[in-house]
This record gives C-alpha cells, sequence and structure tokens, in this order.
C-alpha cells in the first residue's frame, strides 16, 4: 500500500509483465474509510522482442548463420583439398615419369650384362637410382587414396543439405577413377619394390654373422612360420606338415637369418605347388575331365609338406619334400637362374630360387632339386658341417 496524500497518481515502475490487481482505498473528510475500496485488474504485456515470435525469429536467423557458415568453410576445405590433390598428383606423375625413365636406363644395363658376376654391382647401382622413387610412387599414391576418401566424404556431407545433379554424379565417378588408377600404381610400385630389394639380397648374400646354431629348431620354426602366414593369407589352405629331424645333428656355423630365408623360400615354394595341385584337380573335377580312378585319387588327396635333416659322411641334409604338382622336366635346368619363375605375373620376382642357390653356395654348400610330374618336388639344402 502507498499513501498517495493529496495526489490523485500512483506510480508503479519497473513492473514485470504479467496479470495485476489495483486496489483503492480512500475515506471521506470525516475520516469515514470505504473498506471495501475499488479494483483495477490491469494486464502489463511482453515487449515484442520477449515475445515467442521474437524467438522463433532468433533461432531462425542462428540456424541460418550456422548454416552459411557451415556451408562457406565446407567449400573453402573442398577447394584446397582439390588444390592439395592436384598438387600431389602432379608431384606423383613427375616421379612416375622419372622412375619410369630409370628403370629403362636400368633394364638395358641389365640386358648389356652377359656375365650374373656383375650383378652384385649393378643391383647397388640399381638400390640408390630406383629406391627413392618408387618410394615416392607408393608414398605418394596412398596419400592421395587418402585425400580422394576424404574428399568423398566432404561432397557427400555437403550433399546432404541438397539434391544431388547430374554434375555430382560425374564428379563422384571421375573421383573414383583417379582413385583406382592410384590403387594400381601403388599395386605395381610396390611389387616393383619387392624385385629391387630382391636383387639387393642377391648383392648381400654373403654378408652377416656366424653363429653356432641348432639346425633343427631352426627349421621347425621356419616351417610353422611359414604355414601360418600362409593361412593368414589364405585361411581355405591346408595341409599336413610332416617333420623328420635327426636328433644327433650338431650346432654348426651359419648365418642362421640367411639359411632361414632359404628355408623360408623353399617351404613356400612347397605349399605353392601343394596349392596349385589342389586347384588343378578341382578345375578338372568341375569340367568332367577325370577318370573314375582320377577322380578317386583327386578327391583324396590331400596336399603334405615333409622337413627332414640328416647328417651323412660329414655333411648335413636339409630336405623339403611335397606331393604337389610337381615341375617339368623342361624348366628344370632354369628354375635356379635369376628372374625365372612359373608362377603368374605379380606373385613371384624369379629371385627366391636364385638367391637361396647363392647362400647354400657362400657358406660352402649347394641346393639340389628332384621332381616329377604328379608326384612332388624335392629340394636339398646341403652343407658341410665344418667350415
Amino acid at each position: 500500500w502507498r499513501e498517495s496524500t493529496n495526489f490523485q497518481a500512483a506510480y508503479y515502475p519497473n513492473l514485470p509483465p504479467g496479470e495485476y490487481l489495483f486496489h483503492v482505498k480512500a475515506a471521506n473528510n470525516n475520516g469515514v474509510w470505504n473498506e471495501e475500496g475499488a479494483k483495477l485488474k490491469i494486464i502489463v504485456n511482453k515487449p515484442w522482442w520477449f515475445t515467442v515470435w521474437a524467438y522463433l525469429f532468433y533461432g531462425l536467423v542462428f540456424v541460418s548463420a550456422l548454416f552459411f557458415a557451415d556451408r562457406f568453410f565446407r567449400h573453402r576445405v573442398v577447394l584446397k583439398e582439390r588444390e592439395k590433390a592436384r598438387v600431389k598428383e602432379l608431384e606423383q606423375a613427375k616421379e612416375i615419369e622419372k622412375a619410369y625413365t630409370e628403370l629403362k636406363a636400368t633394364q638395358s644395363q641389365l640386358i648389356q650384362s652377359e656375365k650374373m658376376a656383375s650383378l652384385g654391382e649393378l643391383t647397388a647401382g640399381i638400390a640408390h637410382e630406383i629406391q627413392n622413387p618408387l618410394n615416392f610412387v607408393n608414398n605418394f599414391s596412398e596419400v592421395s587414396v587418402e585425400l580422394l576418401n576424404e574428399v568423398k566424404e566432404t561432397r557427400n556431407k555437403s550433399q546432404e543439405t541438397r539434391p544431388r545433379t547430374e554434375e555430382d554424379q560425374i564428379e563422384d565417378e571421375i573421383l573414383e577413377d583417379i582413385k583406382q588408377n592410384l590403387e594400381k600404381i601403388t599395386h605395381h610400385g610396390k611389387r616393383a619394390d619387392a624385385i629391387v630389394k630382391g636383387m639387393l639380397q642377391h648383392s648381400r648374400s654373403n654378408s652377416g654373422q656366424k653363429e653356432l646354431t641348432d639346425i633343427n629348431s631352426l627349421a621347425d620354426e621356419y616351417l610353422r612360420l611359414a604355414y601360418h602366414g600362409l593361412r593368414a593369407k589364405d585361411k581355405s589352405f591346408n595341409a599336413t606338415l610332416e617333420t623328420d629331424f635327426d636328433p644327433t645333428l650338431p650346432k654348426i656355423e651359419i648365418v642362421p637369418q640367411e639359411v632361414g630365408r632359404v628355408l623360408l623360400n623353399l617351404i613356400n615354394n612347397a605349399f605353392y605347388a601343394c596349392a596349385e595341385r589342389s586347384r588343378s584337380a578341382s578345375a578338372e573335377r568341375s569340367q568332367n575331365t577325370m577318370s573314375e580312378k582320377q577322380k578317386g585319387i583327386s578327391e583324396n588327396y590331400q596336399p603334405t609338406v615333409t622337413l627332414s635333416t640328416k647328417k651323412l659322411n660329414n655333411k648335413l641334409y636339409i630336405s623339403v619334400e611335397d606331393n604337389g604338382i610337381g615341375i617339368p622336366e623342361a624348366i628344370q635346368k632354369k628354375i635356379f637362374q635369376p628372374f625365372f619363375t612359373t608362377k603368374p605375373t605379380g606373385q613371384g620376382t624369379g629371385l627366391g630360387l636364385s638367391l637361396s642357390y647363392d647362400i647354400a653356395k657362400a657358406h660352402g654348400g649347394t641346393l639340389e632339386m628332384a621332381s616329377e610330374i604328379g608326384i612332388g618336388t624335392v629340394f636339398k639344402l646341403v652343407l658341410p658341417l665344418t667350415f
């Protein structure tokens, strides 16, 4: 309540919006009060900037600002990524051209070389001239694929806010073609890198520190390593592993990493021969070109790889035998030649057996082979027990 005295006005400043009931009491000259008084209902409205419509307008302005800011920054990111991809592609093209030129020069040198004794010197030069360009090709192709994936993700997000156009479809197809081309470049670049490394192993086959080694343990270790490595790549492949180790073998002085590389290569080749025989038998069964007897033999075929060691006449024999497809007699004399391979393109460099032969020779031993089509193949690594 407020005393108004002789003033006929009352002030109630800073009233918040809402409904109010204004009461007035008055007295006459005799001091008699009207206890009931008078009442007046008053509604104080909110200002327009606090209304629901005002808040909706504020929200719309805020969302619109976010949308246009997002579109603006996305557009900037896309432009930057496109520019980066263009620069990477130009650099990659230059590196590929450079690598191709150097590979052609190296190929000419290899053709002109008449003796394999000069292979070490040639591969040393190849390593310095080819390895760096190949690294650039592989690295930039992988990075470019990642950038293309990021560009596609960005495009997909931006297209969620608008309908797709025919230009979007064309751009997506172009990006996918570029990605496939880069993947092919990476695949063949890595294959070329494997060839260079295989040639380097030729020139370095005599390096390494010799130490007393338990051959039985080394052979068993690499047999398991090769089998589990193959199973990791092809879970459908199964083979029986058999071992026949001579327990009387003494430890011999070898470079275990080098001999292990030979064993790994021979065992992998044995698994490959078994897998080829299984695939060949399956293909013939599907075409019904087998006799009933052949079908029975094929159905009972179990890929088997046998690893054995024995001591004979002061020499150590390590045998890797398989019951795979066998090696034709016409090519048996060529299998130890560098770059000769019977595997499909991309699955072998043709340097594995040649390198194995060089390692055996460096240890004062030999690498022997016997094979028969449809029966199998046996490789024997012969090492002297004393040097």
